[in-house]
């Protein structure tokens, strides 16, 4: 296991003094080598962070905790779940998830009381100016207008699409059998959890070795997704990640993604294209929800591929237009 003392730990905090440059330059660093950061000082109060960890926990045990252990006997019985499907292909997780933008659905999930649904709106409202801040910070190190990388990301409503995945990594007596969850790069754009501080699991590909993200009290985990690769040209990278099941404690996860609006068309900057050697070819224009219908059905596959698929359709369409 690799170690994780150099995993990139960004304090916000500096960007507002003389400590900005060493910040950004971590950020540069953090975002072309390892595809995942952790920002400490990010501005959500750690009373909200507190509430919001409290009632996912509550809410886990009073409502979800018992369909999952009916999930894990069942798993762990007869190496399946009641579809048939094996536990190779199965994740060691219990989830939920809610839609924030362009249109809030959670007021439609059934089992959460007022107190939870009032938290968890507070929350993503609260992760939706992080997210922008934190992209118009890579837009500063890329060299691109503020803003560019939020207007990339509105589709013909003007918002991004924005949801939150609630999921629980219970104890698990047979991790070698079953993943918490298998490894993939996420579609989308960029990714901010608040995860336990206590349990740990998350694990990220880098130079071949998985590496530990460190659970750190309060702080924020970023991940870049497939989108960022190709808005930068490659210059970030989505990477390979996973949660490897524990045999002791109960992890709790709020990944929350911003991510392109349904309709937004996706394709590199066009001042990052001309920044870039010839010899690399650039990556595809497509729309994002055609994106997603691919990345659905091949998620715990390469990324390659997708890309590669997004290109040969572009260049078959050169050469029809061109006969034409």
């Amino acid at each position: 296991m690799a170690s994780t003392l150099s995993f990139p730990i960004i304090d916000m905090g500096l960007l507002g003094g003389e400590g900005r440059p060493a910040a950004m330059e971590l950020l540069r660093d953090a975002c072309e080598n390892w595809g995942f950061f952790e920002i400490l000082n990010h501005g959500i109060s750690t009373e909200l962070m507190d509430e919001v960890e409290k009632m996912t926990k509550d809410h886990y045990k009073r409502v979800r905790e018992q369909r999952f252990l009916e999930f894990a006997r069942k798993t762990l019985k007869d190496g399946c779940d009641a579809q048939g499907v094996k536990a190779e292909d199965l994740d060691w997780e219990s989830t939920f998830f809610v839609r924030h933008l362009p249109e809030s659905n959670i007021g439609e999930i059934p089992d959460l009381d007022d107190d939870y649904r009032r938290v968890m709106r507070q929350f993503a409202a609260e992760l939706e100016k992080l997210a922008e801040r934190l992209l118009d910070l890579l837009c500063e190190n890329l060299g691109l207008e503020k803003g560019y990388l939020t207007r990339a990301f509105r589709g013909s409503s003007g918002a991004p699409t924005f949801g939150t995945k609630v999921s629980s990594y219970p104890p698990c007596p047979r991790p070698d059998l079953v993943k918490g969850l298998r490894a993939h790069t996420d579609a989308g754009g960029i990714i901010l959890l608040f995860q336990d501080d206590c349990v740990g699991g998350l694990q990220l590909l880098k130079d071949g070795e998985w590496v530990d993200v460190p659970p750190m009290r309060h702080s924020i985990v970023v991940n870049l997704g497939d989108q960022l690769e190709v808005i930068t040209n490659g210059r970030y990278k989505s990477v390979l990640h996973r949660v490897v099941a524990q045999t002791d404690g109960n992890r709790m996860s709020i990944a929350s993604f911003y991510n392109p609006g349904g309709d937004a068309v996706i394709s590199p900057a066009p001042a990052l294209v001309e920044q870039e050697d010839t010899g690399r070819g650039t990556y595809p224009r497509f729309v994002f929800e055609d994106y997603m219908k691919l990345y659905v059905r091949h998620k715990f596959e390469a990324k390659e591929p997708r890309f590669e698929a997004f290109k040969s359709m572009e260049t078959e369409t050169s050469t029809r237009i061109a006969i034409a």
